[in-house]
């Protein structure tokens, strides 16, 4: 018989997108304040991504997270809706996952998660990295939203004056964790309204 988990649970997918560095820092704080379980399910071309942007081993990045899952694996945990979780991020989202995404063609673990977020009525963040989009790009973010995804393109927020790459990444980590509520200190500047002309 399952427990019920001590912790909330997110799943966390990294794809083969450019922007493995949002995965790798949404583990690491999760990682830091414990605040989630985190179940991580990394595809062949996130790893290989990750390898040349951040010169990180597959190794490294599982060992940031509590569970680890085969992209191959559909009979994972992850794959049924009895798995208690808050929900789930890909990022960096692919089109090609976004695509897979919004058609339910759940051929892999990560676009079987998804599909199971989505049917559950759960929270799916995507990360979606890709510029300019197309029509299919596009459609396909409609889709997903029509089915309650929520698409997030990884856009830097300049109102919070960001000196360096980091705060950029760490900012926009923040804003995806308050998507689930889940709580973090020191990565939003939080917008306290327009000050006054000298």
């Amino acid at each position: 018989m399952n427990k019920t988990p001590s912790r909330p649970r997110l799943v966390v997918a990294i794809t083969g997108a450019s922007g493995s560095i949002y995965g790798i820092r949404l583990l690491q704080q999760l990682r830091e304040s414990g605040a989630c379980e985190t179940h991580l399910v990394m595809s062949s071309s996130g790893a290989l991504t990750a390898a040349h942007e951040l010169s990180m081993k597959r190794s490294e990045i599982e060992a940031l997270a509590d569970v680890v899952h085969s992209v191959k694996d559909i009979g994972a945990s992850i794959a049924s809706g009895s798995f208690q979780s808050v929900g789930m991020v890909i990022a960096p989202c692919s089109m090609k996952t976004l695509a897979s995404v919004a058609n339910g063609f759940a051929d892999n673990l990560v676009t079987r998660s998804a599909d199971v977020m989505l049917k559950e009525r759960r929270r799916l963040v995507l990360m979606v990295r890709e510029t300019p989009f197309n029509l299919a790009h596009l459609r396909n973010m409609t889709a997903v939203t029509e089915m309650g995804g929520i698409v997030f393109p990884p856009m830097p927020a300049f109102y919070s004056m960001p000196e360096t790459l980091e705060e950029m990444v760490q900012h926009t980590v923040g804003r995806v964790l308050d998507l689930f509520s889940i709580p973090h200190t020191g990565l939003v500047k939080r917008w306290e309204g327009m000050k006054p002309a000298d």
